[in-house]
């Protein structure tokens, strides 16, 4: 079946996921999707055409199933075919490095999930996030404070010098990285999300034998920070923990904690100074900021996509039957704007209500595999957005808003650069 544009995805069947109109505006592109058809098929080279369900009912629906998995080896009478496996030996990493990449949190379901899960939780508390904020605010200050001496000709790139640093210095704080080893964590954060793959090798091994380092370090001399609290629940009743998930989980955690946060203060701060009315809301009412971050997350969030799902049997998705073994990737961009849910979804609305229960946008994706950082994401973006504001009053973009240079990447909404006068 050939793919085509995304507008004509109900009569064909299938579209491209690499259309470039729909990674230049995924907001409209999936939004038109699902309202032709809540569960189409895409095409990705390389791998057989996804299913990809696109309304707020069928994402949630799909990401709290547990007949869903992330790993295809689980699917009853798999070949074991990974395809992470197959991307990791095609960017010439080593079988010894792959691993920790392959025994993160987000490849396990169903009990081992749960196992590393709770393990993790016992280090990554909510009120040890809380504890975090007064340090969060001294860091957010500091590099503001060199915001000004950045600037070349009055303009100040934005994301690379205050969106990318500061959570990547929060999250090393947290997870226990020495001040001067952390530029070697950003390259390998950066080498993960390369679409290309350039310099992944070299960034994985780089930062897999530093943390066997830092293990070895911190079981001689606990500190107070993630890495001991893991060492010490891997210690603790029979929820072992093995050394490699340990480093898998330290990879994942650091890394997945810097991209997503940089981009949701880079994508926030544009949102905010093109939509001036709600930029006002906010200046007159900071009290509004914590409801203000969770419409950021679902008006221009950095996950467009989650991992693919596959199913372990054969399940109805609305009038489709997804086969067991196939795959399912839900759209939270579009789940995001669904109308059934959102009123008037495109509407950037800093008061918008959520319903008492909890966020309802899925942001955050939603079920066994919520992210598990997201109380630091949320409280990042509060102490970013609420310091940015109001050490900068004058602030404003560079360039004109349709200038701003976007990465191409599928799933993923994230500038290239935030270039913005002080």
């Amino acid at each position: 079946m050939t793919a085509t544009q995304p507008d004509a995805a109900a009569s064909t069947g299938t579209f491209d996921l690499m259309d470039e109109r729909l990674l230049r505006d995924p907001f409209t592109g999936y939004s038109r999707i699902r309202e032709q058809t809540p569960i189409t098929r895409a095409t990705i080279p390389g791998i057989e055409p996804p299913w990809v369900v696109t309304r707020h009912e069928d994402v949630k629906a799909v990401l709290g199933d547990p007949r869903f998995v992330t790993n295809p080896a689980r699917v009853p009478g798999s070949t074991g075919v990974n395809i992470a496996e197959m991307v990791l030996k095609a960017r010439g990493v080593s079988d010894e490095h792959a691993r920790y990449l392959l025994a993160n949190i987000l490849e396990f379901d169903g009990a081992d999930h749960a196992r590393l899960r709770r393990l993790v939780s016992r280090a990554f508390t909510v009120r040890r996030v809380a504890q975090l904020r007064p340090r969060n605010e001294e860091i957010t200050e500091d590099l503001l404070d060199r915001l000004p001496d950045m600037a070349e000709d009055g303009v100040v790139d934005l994301l690379r010098h205050f969106a990318y640093p500061l959570p990547i210095i929060v999250i090393c704080e947290l997870v226990g990285i020495p001040e001067q080893d952390r530029p070697r964590w950003r390259t390998a954060s950066a080498a993960l999300v390369d679409p290309t793959g350039a310099g992944l090798a070299d960034a994985l091994a780089d930062v897999v034998d530093h943390t066997r380092q830092l293990i070895e370090q911190r079981r001689a001399e606990p500190a107070d920070d993630l890495i001991s609290g893991l060492i010490r629940a891997q210690d603790e009743d029979g929820d072992r923990l093995s050394d490699t998930e340990m480093i898998a989980m330290i990879l994942t955690l650091l890394i997945a904690g810097h991209e997503t946060t940089a981009h949701l203060v880079g994508n926030g701060t544009v949102a905010l100074l093109t939509h001036p009315d709600q930029l006002a809301l906010l200046r007159d009412d900071p009290e509004l900021m914590p409801g203000a971050v969770h419409e950021l997350l679902r008006w221009c969030g950095p996950a467009q996509a989650t991992r693919m799902r596959y199913a372990t049997e054969d399940v109805r998705i609305g009038d489709v039957l997804v086969r067991r073994g196939e795959a399912v990737m839900p759209i939270l961009v579009a789940a995001n704007y669904d109308p059934r849910v959102f009123a008037d979804p495109d509407r950037l609305d800093l008061t918008r209500e959520r319903d008492g229960r909890g966020e309802r946008h899925v942001a955050f994706a939603h079920g066994l595999h919520y992210c598990l950082g997201a109380p630091l994401a949320r409280q990042e973006g509060e102490v970013a957005f609420g310091a940015l504001l109001r050490r900068f009053p004058d602030l404003t973009l560079a360039v004109p808003p349709e200038e701003l240079v976007r990465e191409l990447v599928p799933g993923a909404w994230r500038l290239a650069a935030l270039p913005v006068r002080l």
